[in-house]
């Protein structure tokens, strides 16, 4: 266990340097010994040992200052105090100094090396799980969101204010595919909450019962299969981000009781009968009209209120074509991982049918078509014969609708033109606004941002 390790011993007593000195040169440890606070220092720069025992009175200086200047200087350092004058008060400052534990004087070789196991594998835990939250942060963190047009700087804008505070709730709204579950995930990886779970949960794909149970949890006895006590989401993520997905279709029961948790921050689990407090961020999602719904008496306006503190609108992909390359050229990369590929790109006629195409599936539909092509063919550049039917078709149908506004030759206001497609999109649609959205190819949010704009009555 211990062979391989570097060992720096800091200790005045030479019997206690001597014997131990070969005892971990027996081990198959490379030693060194340091009789002060001031050579122990310069040991532990020259050598950078795996671990640090450390006498806690030594001739010059104090053992805990030494302490102090070590972690200074490497925070993850594994330090292990040793001193015959222990007591409850020194080893609490040892501990809180950074140091992962402590022996007391006389011990044997044994009891040493039996510390030093524990403490090493505890040291090697830690960090596993501070290079898997590294990858998780680099994986789903802001940096995993990709756009450069001017409402997906927005987004990454409200993301790092949100990651300064831990107590906001998020409503993350925009159609099906845009990435909403991802800009939750960069929410929680990009604040302190990163440290703790992220988890989430789909608020329309399970009944009423199960899904309480599955948020709250349930004590024993509960109902008839409960027949241990179970933790819910919230108490799992405690410290931590709860997304509750589809939000728009949580049923009137269950939006109570989201609403109690979220005043009080307390839960009581099925059957139970006390209440549990937790600290949780709450990021809801939709890509149904919370507002609408509100006034359809769907959804409850006080729940809204409550989640909608910090409203993210994701645009769909086609309200922001220029995101289309850098989008496609990621998931390139990632695929030709994944699949093992060598793609090296999109030729200019097949981004133009990419970037013409109105994407009703969003972001997800053009990782799944640029998947399906890579799969698919063996090519080193996809072109527009690689691509489906449906793109291309409407690339060529949309291709002549150029000729159906003709410029005057004196010229016309662009903002007179778009008032009146809108007005005729409305009276097509007799005032339907996501139908009238629809055939604008604009999503429901820009049309009601355009008829304001332009004063059209909103029927």
């Amino acid at each position: 266990m211990l062979r391989n390790y570097k060992v720096l011993i800091v200790d005045d007593d030479k019997l206690v340097t001597w014997s131990l000195k070969r005892d971990f040169e027996r081990d198959g440890c490379e030693v060194k010994v340091a009789k002060n606070g001031h050579s122990a220092l310069a040991a532990y720069r020259e050598m950078q040992p795996d671990v640090v025992l450390l006498d806690l009175r030594l001739p010059d200086i104090d053992g805990l200052q030494v302490l102090r200047s070590v972690k200074k200087e490497a925070p993850d350092s594994v330090v292990v105090m040793m001193t015959a004058y222990a007591t409850v008060q020194t080893a609490v400052e040892a501990i809180k100094l950074g140091a992962a534990d402590y022996i007391k004087k006389p011990f044997t070789y044994d009891e040493l090396r039996a510390l030093l196991r524990k403490v090493l594998e505890h040291t090697q835990l830690s960090r596993q799980v501070a290079e898997m939250r590294r990858e998780l942060r680099e994986k789903y963190g802001i940096r995993n969101l990709i756009g450069a047009s001017p409402c997906m700087q927005e987004v990454y804008s409200v993301i790092q204010k949100i990651a300064q505070n831990d107590a906001t709730t998020v409503l993350i709204t925009g159609e099906s595919g845009t990435g909403k579950d991802l800009v939750a995930k960069a929410i929680h990886y990009e604040s302190k909450r990163c440290a703790h779970p992220f988890m989430a949960i789909n608020c329309g794909s399970l009944p009423d019962t199960l899904l309480e149970s599955e948020l709250f949890g349930h004590e024993r006895g509960a109902f008839t299969d409960a027949k241990t006590s179970k933790k819910g989401l919230f108490e799992l993520a405690d410290k931590g981000t709860v997304l509750l997905d589809e939000i728009g279709d949580a049923s009137p029961s269950l939006q109570v009781k989201l609403l109690r948790f979220l005043e009080e921050r307390t839960l009581r689990r099925i059957g139970g009968t006390r209440d549990i407090e937790v600290d949780v961020r709450i990021v809801a999602a939709t890509n149904k009209p919370l507002e609408t719904l509100v006034r359809e008496g769907k959804f409850r306006d006080d729940l809204y209120y409550r989640l909608n503190v910090i409203p993210i609108n994701l645009a769909p992909l086609r309200e922001r074509p220029s995101d289309i390359p850098l989008l496609a050229n990621h998931f390139i990369d990632c695929l030709n991982r994944e699949c093992h590929k060598r793609v090296t790109g999109i030729a200019p006629e097949a981004m133009e049918i990419l970037m013409r195409y109105s994407w009703p599936g969003n972001v997800r539909e053009l990782r799944n078509v640029l998947e399906r092509v890579m799969i698919l063919e063996n090519i080193e550049v996809i072109r527009p014969e690689h691509l489906p039917m449906s793109l291309r078709q409407q690339h060529r149908s949309a291709e002549p609708r150029s000729e159906l506004l003709r410029l005057p030759p004196d010229g016309v206001p662009l903002s007179g033109v778009e008032r009146e497609l809108i007005q005729q999109a409305l009276e097509k649609t007799a005032g339907n606004q996501s139908r009238a959205a629809s055939l604008l190819h604009i999503s429901r949010h820009a049309l009601r941002y355009k008829m304001k704009k332009y004063q059209l009555c909103v029927k």
